[in-house]
């Protein structure tokens, strides 16, 4: 049985009916459909004898002798027998159908339930050998010996937390309580940094008009389980996918636009108040989660020593540049400089794997942040984010992190206390990843409170919370741009002079953006295949050499360093990028496209 069912889903065609079964349903069909012609034809002789015994009663009305009477009254009857007769026959073929109709509908409720158990066996069955063969890699990645190819330690750290289990949100009430403080009691001045931007700036003038739309993503139809069906538990970065699973940007652009809601950052690095400093950075880590609610396509992987580049100095004060820094895992490295107070790098490791009904993307690294004239030092990483229902049903996200859900597709809350260095609580932050963020200020607290499982829980009395941050409307039409936010949807934009290696410049991404997904997919091919060859020179070379670095590769903007907050090593840049840019000297820039 497991064997005929997956043989049908490898095929991609329905599942063959067994032959008794064909043979039973087809003369059920058969009879049905006898009976609904005896039914059509019980209908139209019922209309016209209807209209004949209507017209005859109508005759009947106007007669004016005794003789005519006779004469009518007699064709009356006549017609009032012949209703009577195919209006039993519609009853006696009302009933047949009925009863034919009940005997049939029951084996076939049967059989359905049936399909169903076996839809639920069969992706039991993926699930359990997407958990097989994740087992065997771990027994494979724990034998004694080891292999020239073996992957890094670091590389498969996430692996190590695939059993990891997640909780609902929901399932844990938050520890606190906020009640909104009534208005007499609101006599304490608090100046929480939510104030807009001066007013001065909303009179500057973009000196550049940027694109606000794409052409519309072309409908194409794919056969979803003939792909997937040989990657599961693999890493998706592995997967040869085709540019229909992918949208037209990158994975280095997709990190850049986390920048979309950088005024934030801006009205953060003006903040008197390190506390109220704070609440503005949590809701930046916030926002950037806005743009996944409809976005369940993947970006492009770059390709080693790819960037990408975001100069908006003139609109928004800040430049940004990343580079891939490696591909197994992938890596990228990212640097940002604001004119207005502040400074983010980050390093994401992705790790991705395909479980069979969703497809899991663990982003592994730390985001920095530093204001200028503070010095504040901020670090948070990124939660797991879930795309379900890869293969059946309607695909949704979920955000989560390594002990519970903090971001619930069903409602998306975001909760949390802001506390100084003793453990002070002083602001109260609530909202969801998808639409705003708010912070009360808390003016009392107190507890006492009985919670699930004997916890206590405190009790805030909080001012009126105030909107720190509120997500932008999409453009017009945007369900048919991939969804892409404003910021997104200029991205891709050609830009003159940008480095060779930028993302803008890679072909099959421009090509999937216009629509043309045959020539896309073509390029697709043949720049991963390209990859291929310069990885397995590189290996041979390291080889020879006896490097550790299996790779043998150096990022020409970044270069790795220890972290003097966490300890760890990580890609820093080390300059040169923009320098390169303003003499258009980029020798130095590998030909990777």
């Amino acid at each position: 049985i497991n064997h005929h069912v997956f043989s049908t889903y490898d095929s991609g065609d329905e599942a063959p009916v067994p032959q008794p079964d064909r043979a039973l349903t087809q003369g059920a069909l058969k009879t049905l459909a006898s009976k609904l012609d005896d039914l059509s034809t019980c209908n139209e002789l019922i209309g016209k004898h209807g209209a004949a015994l209507q017209r005859s009663l109508s005759e009947l009305e106007d007669l004016r002798t005794a003789t005519d009477g006779t004469d009518k009254l007699k064709t009356v009857n006549e017609r009032a027998t012949l209703f009577r007769i195919t209006s039993n026959a519609m009853i006696n073929a009302c009933r047949d159908f009925l009863d034919v109709a009940e005997t049939h509908s029951r084996r076939w409720q049967r059989a359905l339930q049936y399909e169903r158990e076996q839809r639920h066996h069969l992706e039991e069955t993926i699930e359990q050998l997407a958990k097989q063969h994740n087992s065997l890699e771990r027994a494979w990645r724990e034998a004694p010996s080891t292999h020239p190819g073996q992957r890094t330690q670091e590389g498969d750290a996430s692996d190590e937390n695939e059993d990891t289990e997640f909780f609902d949100a929901m399932e844990d009430s938050p520890a606190f309580i906020t009640v909104t403080a009534s208005d007499h009691t609101q006599h304490r001045s608090v100046r929480l940094a939510v104030e807009t931007l001066d007013s001065g700036s909303n009179n500057v003038q973009l000196r550049r008009v940027r694109r606000s739309r794409i052409p519309n993503k072309p409908n194409y139809s794919l056969n979803l389980w003939s792909i997937m069906k040989n990657c599961i538990g693999k890493e998706l970065s592995k997967i040869p996918m085709p540019v229909n699973f992918n949208e037209p940007l990158s994975m280095l652009q997709r990190l850049t636009e986390d920048l979309e809601y950088s005024d934030l950052l801006d009205r953060a690095s003006r903040c008197e108040s390190s506390l109220e400093q704070m609440c503005l950075v949590a809701a930046f880590s916030v926002s950037s989660y806005s743009t996944t609610i409809h976005r369940t396509a993947k970006p492009f992987n770059p390709l080693l020593g790819e960037t990408y580049e975001l100069d908006r100095l003139d609109d928004f004060g800040y430049r940004s540049i990343c580079e891939q820094v490696s591909h197994h895992p992938p890596a990228a490295a990212h640097h940002v400089t604001s004119q207005r107070g502040w400074t983010l790098w980050q390093e994401i490791t992705i790790d991705s794997k395909f479980r069979g009904k969703y497809i899991s993307v663990m982003p592994l690294g730390c985001i920095h942040l530093q204001f200028h004239s503070s010095g504040n030092h901020y670090v948070w990483g990124k939660v797991t984010s879930t795309v379900h229902n890869i293969i059946v049903g309607k695909l949704w996200i979920d955000q989560v992190s390594k002990k519970k859900t903090i971001l619930s597709q069903l409602c998306n809350p975001v909760t949390g206390v802001v506390a100084d260095s003793e453990g002070t609580a002083h602001h109260i932050m609530s909202g969801t990843w998808d639409d705003k963020m708010e912070s009360a200020k808390i003016v009392e607290s107190s507890r006492g409170c009985g919670g699930s499982e004997g916890k206590q829980k405190t009790l805030y009395q909080t001012l009126q919370p105030k909107v720190l941050w509120k997500k932008y409307t999409l453009p017009e039409n945007s369900e048919n741009m991939h969804f892409f936010s404003s910021l997104a949807l200029t991205l891709n934009e050609p830009e003159e002079g940008v480095a060779p290696t930028d993302s803008r410049l890679r072909p099959d991404q421009r090509l999937m953006e216009a629509g043309l997904w045959d020539e896309a997919n073509a390029h697709k091919q043949r720049l991963e295949e390209r990859q291929r060859l310069e990885r397995r020179k590189r290996e041979a070379q390291a080889t020879q050499v006896l490097e550790e670095d299996i790779e043998g590769f150096q990022p020409l903007w970044f270069e790795r360093r220890t972290d003097d907050s966490t300890g760890e090593s990580t890609y820093v840049y080390r300059g040169g990028y923009w320098e390169a840019k303003d003499k258009q000297d980029w020798s130095q820039c590998p030909e990777i496209f």
